[in-house]
């Protein structure tokens, strides 16, 4: 849906939620958005190689999740991002974002990072050390994958058995896993930050039945449901200083609040943009100084 006369090119790497939101709110301030596909396709790396079928563009809505495409992507397009290789790349690191958070005085739940191949006595000492029951969590994946809770050495024994065999694998580039305090019955809230402002949030809940049957994750990708809230002043300010401390422009914030403690769980340096509804008043004229601020750097 672009406009009669954009003035700005925005290229956007996701053809999910994201980019039918953007497509239908920036047309009418003058920005045009254009999908660019970074994966699953061919891309012609020389002229005699054929055409690389990318707009033109002016920024970039986020750099692309996958790197080796990415670095491709971004040659060709030659745009600043949205959040860009750096941003992304600090937020997908579970690992550095709970150590830079940690020092920064951010509270997060107790963690620690084992990299593979580790020995079996110091990994049981690292989880007696956090506690159980634990979580056991992928370094780099999205959307609730690779995420099991454990609660006695042999469960999670059998857990970390599976990933050194996967990371055993030469051609996997990550061979890092957290182990992670669990905190139990929390509430789960995604808080949008933009431009170092607070700018809506949503909690995401189980439905009832899936809570009786033993679900505990709360991603939207696995069933959980997002509802807008408002939530407390210290969950807007936690939000807003691990945005800071990542020097991310645009972020999604995992908070959990539980018996009392709320910490920050993990960050997301591409997070959807939801219905403009959920966010608060101004969010749409901020989105637009953000992407009109990238293209002019």
């Amino acid at each position: 849906m672009p406009t009669a006369d954009p003035d700005l090119r925005l290229a956007v790497t996701t053809d999910a939620e994201t980019f039918e939101r953007l497509r239908g709110l920036l047309p009418d301030r003058g920005i045009a958005v254009e999908y660019v596909q970074p994966d699953e396709r061919v891309h012609p790396l020389t002229a005699g190689a054929g055409d690389a079928g990318l707009p033109d563009a002016d920024v970039g809505w986020v750099y692309p999740s996958r790197l080796m495409e990415g670095a491709v992507v971004d040659a060709r397009l030659g745009v600043p991002w949205v959040n860009g290789r750096d941003v992304v790349l600090a937020s997908r690191n579970k690992a550095g974002v709970i150590a830079r958070l940690a020092d920064a005085g951010v509270s997060v739940p107790d963690t620690a990072m084992v990299s593979n191949p580790a020995d079996e006595a110091e990994v049981l000492a690292a989880a007696e050390r956090v506690g159980y029951p634990l979580v056991v969590k992928p370094n780099s994946t999205t959307r609730g994958v690779g995420i099991a809770s454990v609660s006695d050495p042999d469960s999670l024994l059998g857990v970390t058995d599976y990933l050194d065999l996967v990371h055993d694998y030469r051609a996997t580039g990550d061979k890092s896993y957290l182990l992670q305090e669990f905190l139990p019955d929390a509430r789960d809230y995604r808080v949008m930050v933009l431009d170092g402002s607070y700018a809506g949030a949503v909690e995401r809940r189980l439905p009832d039945a899936e809570r009786a049957a033993g679900r505990w994750k709360h991603n939207v990708h696995r069933g959980a449901v997002a509802e807008r809230v408002d939530p407390p002043a210290e969950a807007r300010a936690t939000a807003e200083r691990a945005a800071a401390t990542l020097d991310a422009p645009l972020l999604g914030v995992d908070l959990l609040v539980s018996e009392g403690r709320l910490v920050v769980s993990e960050t997301n340096a591409r997070p959807t943009v939801d219905a403009a509804e959920k966010y608060e008043p101004g969010f749409l004229d901020g989105l637009e100084a953000l992407v009109r601020r990238t293209a002019a750097e």
